[in-house]
């Protein structure tokens, strides 16, 4: 009978969260290897020529900075409309009535000119 995802028959297996041997040996030679010839890599970072030095260290800014996510404009309105109706139906209504009332002032102007 298949397994549950997440679940295992093995109870005796690696507890959730904690990396494999193999992964964590490999992660600790290659902080070592860095660490370790540091001022030869700082040595031929500099003997590059300008962009080719901002592209070696715009790729090794990708293991440091998280990544951003893109977001479409639409999709930033949408949350945007969101917060602001989260804002307004807690806001008191004499609120409301003091934005409605700047708002209808705002296009009555725009109308105008």
């Amino acid at each position: 009978m298949a397994q549950r995802k997440g679940q295992t028959g093995n109870p005796k297996g690696r507890p959730k969260g904690t990396p494999n041997k193999v992964t964590t040996e490999l992660k600790t030679w290659i902080q070592e290897l860095i660490d370790g010839n540091r001022a030869t890599f700082e040595k031929d970072l500099k003997e590059l020529e300008p962009k080719d030095r901002l592209l070696i260290i715009e790729k090794l800014m990708t293991y440091v900075l998280p990544r951003q996510q893109a977001i479409s404009m639409e999709a930033q309105v949408e949350l945007e409309y969101k917060e602001l109706e989260k804002l307004l139906s807690s806001a008191p209504d004499a609120a409301i009535d003091k934005i409605l009332e700047r708002m209808n002032n705002l296009t009555t102007n725009e109308d105008e000119d």
